[in-house]
């Protein structure tokens, strides 16, 4: 069986919801979010949704990583 995270079922206090939207605005993505906020992604995903934000990937790497130049 999984191991449940350490805020499973708790409360999100204000400076984890600032701290996800940041992440979000990164484009971090949503499992690696989960283990910054101890939540699993679905977590991290239903609170993006309540706040009226999407995880979903824009067309660019995550963690403003660029490609190497030939």
């Amino acid at each position: 069986m999984a191991k449940t995270p350490s805020n499973s079922g708790k409360a999100w206090t204000p400076a984890q919801v600032k701290q996800l939207k940041v992440e979000i605005k990164q484009n971090t993505p949503t499992r690696v979010m989960g283990l910054h906020q101890q939540r699993s992604a679905a977590a991290v995903q239903s609170k993006a949704n309540d706040l009226g934000l999407s995880t979903k990937p824009v067309n660019r790497s995550p963690y403003n990583r660029q490609k190497p130049k030939p």
